[in-house]
């Protein structure tokens, strides 16, 4: 797991939990990007927790009912990625 985790360029290891923040440009820009995290989260079934700013999405991901970080979170980091990546968003280094 620790090697699909370090392929996350993008997210950040802390406290049991994946971090990113996704750098949007814009309000409308933020709730798109949202708008495309809710609908693969709701397919997944796996909701992460969401922080909308402007400029700025941070973006938390945890199991919490196993403490920590699982393959779920994994997958979904990826996914978020794949849909900045689709939108045209950057991740704060």
């Amino acid at each position: 797991m620790q090697e699909r985790i370090d392929a996350l360029t993008q997210w950040q290891r802390a406290d049991d939990a994946l971090h990113a923040r996704f750098l949007t440009g814009s309000f409308v820009a933020g709730v798109a990007f949202i708008n495309g995290i809710a609908d693969a989260a709701e397919a997944a079934g796996h909701h992460p927790d969401v922080d909308l700013r402007y400029p700025h999405v941070d973006i938390t991901l945890t199991t919490h009912d196993a403490g920590s970080i699982t393959d779920k979170d994994i997958a979904m980091a990826e996914e978020i990625s794949t849909i900045a990546e689709a939108q045209g968003i950057d991740a704060e280094s």
